[in-house]
């Protein structure tokens, strides 16, 4: 192989070398964005929870509230029934 040749193929990988480079440094760059819009994706996805769970924490209270009305309501009529058959005794 000649000097000439082996100059040839020292150019020819210098230019492969920058070409992938190049395409490696895109790669940390898409890669980098797709963290970037996981890590939003994430944030959101938290949020989302948060407010849901928020909701259902007002949807239990509020269902336990009308529950305790309701068992209230029982008693009172359970009370006056249990008065009125006491009277028709």
């Amino acid at each position: 192989m000649e000097k000439g040749d082996i100059e040839e193929i020292k150019r020819h990988f210098g230019v492969v070398a920058e070409s992938l480079e190049h395409k490696i440094q895109l790669v940390a760059e898409g890669i980098t964005n797709v963290d970037e819009k996981l890590e939003r994706f994430r944030q959101e996805v938290k949020e989302e929870f948060r407010e849901a769970k928020s909701m259902i924490k007002f949807s239990f209270a509020e269902l336990d509230r009308r529950i305790t009305v309701i068992e209230s309501e029982v008693v009172s009529l359970k009370r006056r029934l249990e008065h009125l058959e006491a009277r028709q005794n």
